[in-house]
């Protein structure tokens, strides 16, 4: 889970006999981390939405003139998220859909933020794309994903139900990308996928097949050794209908989409790693770099079926030369030190306006925007022109720009004399039960306080603002560093002692508090490393374990600590890996 200073609260009320729960997100000044690692922009090109490591979505609007701003923070993974894709073709219901690395996937309202659909498979998805077909006077979409499995899942796209899977006969491997090939003169759809070893792979989706419900697999129709090891991704130009163009890490081709066969091949330069491509144009792609760099370069005439030359160099081996760059962007030597690779993905609007954008999101927490132009600048094209930015922005930034800055949960509880920033907290746990709201912070402190005043003095202006020590609190203090997990085990599972409150610090050590008195019941100093979890064990545990509560420590080590006993009943640690046969075992 991500680690930045917001506490939600759920706020309960008794109203005619109905519980009324009231989920109030407060930030404070700093803004949540946002590691991209995901993108989508909507067909309307007025949402870009972005999935991050921590497992959060951010949807992020975007006015014609391409000015940025985050609107919503979405959360229901636990693991990074892995792809994003639209889940509908509608203008008034915009659906999307995302996965995680863990198998959860999720389908959202774009335009309220609604979690409408949860499953998890037993797979990871990497990729996902939207198919819609027609029967009869309806039509109805499905979600083709591909991972870290030797199948294409075709999914429903409004239950999240495995309908059916597009299954190799010849060659069975991981799919690296795919792509949807749609006819506009036949009712036959084409499924075009590299594996992982360079096998081109395709399916014909009829509209027999569409309506499958039953999972019998549907076997490929061709399968091909095109040599593309490492692939990136593939694309079909939807400008000719005529090709593909397929990005590995070392360098990039463009296919004939009937025959499959090689029209051009382009090395990397300058030990580039490429990541992806598209067609922006029937006679111009653009590929992008692992670094953040992206090239505009048009094609040679063997790829452009208007052209006399087309085909002019199937069946010619050699790499082809270097065509000519149109233009470069964020192609600069000094760009941030990040820690992630930035995320490159390009869109085009299908309604007004028609923009040609290409969207870049960093592990910052920054979205990046260029507009694409449709013409050749009028320079040479021995010299590519530098792109410009046309927008940008970082969660931070959005946050700064707020008047009155975000409040933090305690804030008026945690500024030191001389400082403006308040004392972070680093974990919480609300206990409806008390009404309470407890807070652990990164100078070892835990901090109790009722949850309904803390909001009112953080949210509503008034009076109490001023007033000293206000809301009051009582503070709690053992840990000798910052407090990274608390734990009411009451609240889980009624067999636990309703006084008993746990928490966990950086120090590697676990208190036991008596939340009534705030007195430290015990101290486990069991572990070698940071406390991550704490945890209760299911009803269905040993006797023993019954009134005892689970810990995790950073150096991969697991406690079961009993709060009536005072005592450690088990601790489970890795075996060292300093030697080469230990590591083996471990493995």
């Amino acid at each position: 889970m991500s680690r930045f200073d917001d506490r939600t609260l759920r706020l309960r009320e008794n109203m005619s006999g109905n519980s009324l729960v009231l989920p109030i997100v407060l930030w404070s000044h700093n803004a949540p981390t946002h590691c991209i690692s995901s993108l989508l922009v909507m067909d309307d090109l007025a949402t870009i939405i972005s999935g991050c490591h921590d497992g959060q979505i951010c949807i992020w609007d975007l006015t014609p003139d391409l000015e940025i701003n985050p609107r919503a923070l979405l959360f229901g993974h636990t693991t990074s998220i892995t792809c994003l894709s639209k889940a509908s073709a509608s203008s008034d219901k915009q659906y999307m859909v995302s996965a995680s690395e863990s198998g959860e996937m999720c389908l959202w309202d774009v335009n309220d933020g609604r979690c409408i659909e949860f499953t998890k498979l037993a797979c990871a998805h990497t990729g996902i794309q939207f198919y819609q077909f027609t029967i009869g006077t309806q039509r109805e979409g499905r979600l083709l994903c591909n991972g870290h499995y030797p199948e294409i899942l075709v999914v429903d796209a409004t239950s999240l139900e495995v309908l059916y899977s597009l299954v190799s006969k010849i060659s069975p491997d991981w799919i690296s990308s795919m792509s949807i090939i749609r006819s506009h003169r036949t009712q036959e759809d084409t499924v075009v996928a590299v594996s992982v070893t360079g096998i081109l792979k395709v399916w014909i989706i009829t509209a027999e097949v569409s309506r499958m419900q039953d999972m019998d697999p549907v076997f490929e129709e061709e399968s091909k050794p095109i040599y593309c090891q490492g692939c990136q991704s593939i694309s079909f130009c939807t400008f000719t209908q005529l090709s593909l163009l397929v990005v590995c890490s070392k360098y990039w081709r463009v296919f004939d989409a009937g025959d499959f066969s090689l029209l051009c091949s382009v090395p990397s330069e300058n030990d580039q790693a490429w990541t992806g491509g598209e067609f922006i144009a029937a006679d111009k792609v653009i590929i992008w770099t692992e670094d953040g760099c992206s090239y505009i370069y048009k094609l040679p005439a063997s790829c452009l079926p208007a052209s006399e030359h087309f085909r002019s160099d199937v069946g010619k081996t050699a790499e082809g030369s270097i065509p000519p760059l149109v233009y470069s962007i964020a192609d600069r030597a000094d760009k941030q030190l990040l820690i992630c690779p930035p995320v490159t993905r390009f869109f085009y609007g299908r309604r007004e306006p028609f923009h040609k954008l290409l969207v870049q999101g960093d592990s910052a927490g920054r979205l990046t925007l260029w507009s694409i132009p449709d013409t050749s600048p009028l320079q040479p094209l021995s010299s590519a022109a530098e792109l410009q930015v046309s927008s940008t922005i970082s969660l931070q930034e959005a946050f700064d720009k707020l008047t009155p800055l975000p409040a933090g949960i305690i804030d008026q509880l945690s500024v030191l004399p001389g400082s403006e920033d308040p004392i972070k907290v680093t974990a919480s746990v609300y206990i409806p039960s008390q009404g309470r709201l407890v807070c652990g912070r990164e100078d070892g402190s835990i901090i109790l306080v009722p949850a309904t005043q803390t909001a009112i003095v953080q949210l509503l202006q008034g009076e109490h603002m001023l007033r000293r020590g206000w809301p009051p609190h009582r503070t709690l203090r053992g840990h000798r560093n910052k407090v990274t997990c608390l734990l009411y085990p009451h609240q889980v599972s009624p067999r636990y002692d309703q006084r008993s409150l746990v928490s966990g610090g950086v120090d590697f050590s676990v208190i036991v508090w008596d939340i009534f008195t705030g007195e430290m019941k015990h101290i486990f100093c069991v572990h070698g490393g940071e406390i991550t979890q704490l945890l209760v064990p299911p009803e269905t545990a040993a006797h023993e374990s019954s009134t005892a509560c689970g810990s995790v420590a950073s150096d991969h080590s697991v406690g079961l600590l009993s709060l009536r006993e005072r005592k450690c009943i088990m601790l489970a640690s890795p075996p060292p890996l300093s030697h080469p046969g230990h590591q083996m075992a471990s493995v």
